[in-house]
């Protein structure tokens, strides 16, 4: 509990026991109303004094003046009785029951609220303090917004990396839990891409700084959640029209009910006392508190799972979801390519076909020759002579004094070699000595771990439609969506023809289903800008998937969707049912309120009771643990 909650239990606890010694001095003409007037003040002050300040600026019809109407009446009408000569405390008890109640009220809903902004705090902790700029020989603690460009700073064990760069010193490991919701921690050495917020979990790193803070990721980040509840649901903007227009209309009820019906049938008093029960049961907390508490601890549970949403009209919206159009490389699968079979020809085994295109390709930046060099491991390039790159086709080399061709089928055929295709779609490099044929390799994008179990996921969720887009063949396109088990697959396509396939898509789109794009963030901004949400997968580091998307995964698993759309459609759950229960529990109650059958108990239930209630099921969004 704040300082502040604190205080308010105490008020509430002291004016409790006022309210209980006023009912048990009930017999007690003057001490029972001092009692009570007591216990009033110490728990109404705040709400007499917002009252009277949102008077004077001109905002007269908000839950503070129905409470001062309901319960200054409540006394007025306990006043009433006294001089008529009814003797009564149950005016009284009755103004301090209302307001004792509305604050015990308000104390849930602080608790609930402070318990969501926790949720965010400790993603809010990836904030640095501090920068350990290295000048020469000598180590400067300075604000991270000083340091610049090109700039050494030094990170010690325990601290947070305060800005992007490369490690150029030292290797560490480092916690991305912060960022990512994932416990596992990563290891860095020298030339590794350091992300801002993350925690230095071992070792001393020198970072050579390439980016100012303002344009980090944790910068990024931090202005990504402190901004998300600016972009209100439907469902929050519909409660704040419908507030605005409903509490003066209750007003205009409450006043008719005290002063019309009297006119007609008598009974001031009665009537009067009705109206008092009117008000306190339309005040409108419940809703205008609870439905953008449930967003609140929607995003808020959702950040705790590595999952930053914009917005709470693009979780509402997640909800809605029926399409969704993946992205191939860097989103269902790893985006390096790796050698994944090989076919020799007769009499060429498997480990020299390897080492011979490996070595060939010694001197190539090209990712194929780079997940060569990686699946065969051993640096040869002292076997290595001259070596010709064929633009578009592959290399000729000279190794251990032979001339080895590796490449494509163009390669291969201008060259007279005839090759055996393999049985598998994918990238195929062929390799060839001194114009003898010794094989092909299959080099592919390996499909995410995840990927198989989130598609099945989220047709087990209802989405009745998962594409995916590829630039890549219609074989090896087909291969991935088979091996996962999607619904269509669209290849060869460029971003511009991706834009097309996914506007679409939105045309055929029927009812108010939603179309997700999920995109690795980096060429992939047009398309996740023209999707009703787009989400970006693999955030950590990518500046493009901050900016681009509605919804940022911050680990790199597709089925952190499934997560994000299991905790839309559990919010909107919720908000739907605040909304269905706390309406039809007021409505029920005016109605009874009104013809008599309700008393200022029912009422107080009818409010603080039904707000309590909806907080404590608002709070529920928050736990995300078995989504």
């Amino acid at each position: 509990m704040t300082r502040k909650q604190k205080k308010m239990l105490l008020r509430i606890l002291i004016s409790g026991g006022l309210f209980v010694a006023g009912e048990v001095a009930a017999a007690q003409v003057w001490l029972a109303p001092a009692l009570f007037l007591a216990a009033y003040l110490i728990i109404g002050w705040d709400v007499l004094y917002k009252a009277a300040r949102n008077i004077v600026a001109g905002q007269v019809f908000d839950e503070n003046f129905l409470m001062c109407i309901a319960t200054i009446g409540a006394w007025g009408l306990a006043i009433y009785d006294r001089v008529t000569g009814a003797a009564s405390m149950v005016g009284y008890d009755e103004a301090v029951a209302v307001m004792l109640f509305y604050q015990v009220g308000e104390l849930f809903q602080s608790c609930a609220v402070g318990r969501s902004r926790a949720s965010i705090a400790q993603l809010m902790d990836i904030r640095p303090d501090y920068a350990n700029l290295r000048r020469g020989e000598e180590i400067v603690r300075v604000d991270p917004d000083e340091v610049e460009i090109g700039q050494i700073i030094v990170v010690k064990a325990g601290e947070k990396i305060p800005l992007d760069g490369v490690v150029v010193s030292g290797e560490t490991t480092v916690n991305t839990a912060a960022l990512t919701g994932e416990p596992a921690p990563r290891d860095l050495v020298c030339g590794d891409e350091a992300v801002s917020g993350c925690i230095n979990l071992t070792g001393l790193v020198e970072i050579r700084v390439t980016k100012p803070f303002g344009e980090s990721t944790v910068a990024k980040i931090l202005d990504l959640v402190e901004n998300a509840s600016s972009k209100k649901a439907r469902a929050e903007n519909f409660i704040t029209r419908f507030a605005r227009y409903y509490t003066p209309a209750v007003v205009l009820s409450a006043l008719v009910l005290a002063l019309v019906p009297p006119l007609v049938v008598g009974g001031w008093g009665v009537w009067f006392h009705r109206a008092l029960i009117f008000l306190v049961v339309s005040c409108p907390c419940a809703l205008v508190i609870s439905v953008p508490l449930s967003f609140f601890g929607g995003i808020g549970g959702a950040s705790k799972r590595g999952i930053l949403v914009k917005g709470s009209n693009y979780l509402e919206a997640l909800a809605d979801t029926k399409t969704v159009v993946f992205d191939k490389t860097g989103t269902l699968t790893r985006g390096e390519f790796e050698v994944v079979d090989l076919w020799p020809a007769k009499g060429v085994e498997r480990e020299q076909l390897l080492e011979t295109a490996a070595l060939a390709e010694s001197y190539s930046d090209h990712p194929i020759a780079l997940s060569l060099r990686r699946a065969y491991s051993v640096d040869g390039k002292e076997r290595v002579g001259e070596v010709q790159t064929r633009a578009g086709s592959g290399v000729s080399a000279m190794v251990d004094g032979a001339q080895v061709l590796v490449g494509n089928a163009v390669l291969m055929e201008e060259n007279g070699i005839k090759v055996t295709v393999p049985p598998r779609a994918g990238t195929v490099v062929y390799a060839a000595r001194e114009g003898v044929y010794l094989g092909a390799i299959l080099i592919a994008d390996r499909v995410k771990e995840d990927a198989a179990q989130a598609v099945a996921a989220l047709h087990r969720a209802g989405i009745n439609r998962i594409v995916m887009l590829t630039g890549d063949t219609e074989a090896a396109g087909k291969e991935i969506a088979d091996q996962l088990g999607l619904d269509e697959v669209h290849a060869r396509l460029l971003p511009g023809d991706k834009v097309t396939a996914v506007e679409r898509m939105l045309e055929e789109q029927t009812g108010r289903g939603k179309l997700v794009f999920v995109g690795d963030g980096i060429n992939d901004a047009p398309v996740l800008s023209r999707a009703d949400i787009g989400v970006a997968m693999g955030g950590l580091g990518s500046d493009a998937a901050i900016e681009a998307a509605d919804i940022v995964l911050m680990d790199d698993r597709p089925s952190g969707l499934v997560t994000a759309i299991r905790v839309a459609q559990k919010t909107l759950r919720i908000v739907r049912q605040n909304i269905v229960f706390a309406l039809a529990v007021k409505l029920g109650v005016l109605l009874l309120s009104a013809i008599g059958y309700a008393g200022m108990w029912q009422a107080v239930f009818a409010d603080v009771g039904v707000a309590v209630i909806a907080i404590l099921n608002a709070a529920r969004a928050l736990n995300t643990k078995n989504l």
